[in-house]
């Protein structure tokens, strides 16, 4: 047993700073508007408007993808985001690696961040409506069945 006090960490605060290249994706995207980095999968989720356009893992950005991008992703040759499941390559996902010209150029980081935000937008509307839980007050419980004998 230590003597060493146990650290108290407050609620909604960070387990571990963001590494410099998700901080610097701030800047990248910054044409498109405000982005929220919240962590995820041992990386982090890049959010603008509430709505996730691209993943971070291993300072590799892969931004969202679906029928109507992947042919510009497909025309640089742009790799899909992949992982291992119970040690076999899993499915690619709808993230597609982000082309090296957007950290140079903020016009090519606008059009990128737009695609990758429609996109995701597209999948965030096509998800079905969840159910709200409504709370109802108590009633009395419903008067007995009649049987016929």
């Amino acid at each position: 047993m230590t003597d060493r006090p146990a650290r108290s960490r407050q609620p909604g605060a960070p387990g571990r700073a963001p590494s410099l290249f998700v901080q610097s994706l701030h800047e990248v995207l910054a044409p498109l508007g405000r982005i929220e980095a919240r962590r995820m999968f041992g990386g982090h989720g890049l959010y603008h408007e509430g709505v996730m356009l691209a993943l971070v893992l291993r300072d590799t950005l892969y931004l969202k993808a679906d029928a109507i991008s992947q042919a510009q992703f497909d025309a640089l040759g742009l790799p899909a985001f992949s992982y291992q499941r119970e040690g076999r390559p899993a499915t690619p996902t709808s993230f597609r690696q982000a082309p090296e010209s957007i950290f140079d150029d903020p016009e090519q980081a606008l059009h990128w961040g737009r695609l990758a935000y429609e996109a995701a937008l597209r999948a965030h509307q096509a998800k079905p409506a969840r159910a709200r839980r409504t709370v109802t007050a108590p009633t009395s419980p419903p008067p007995p069945r009649k049987t016929r004998r």
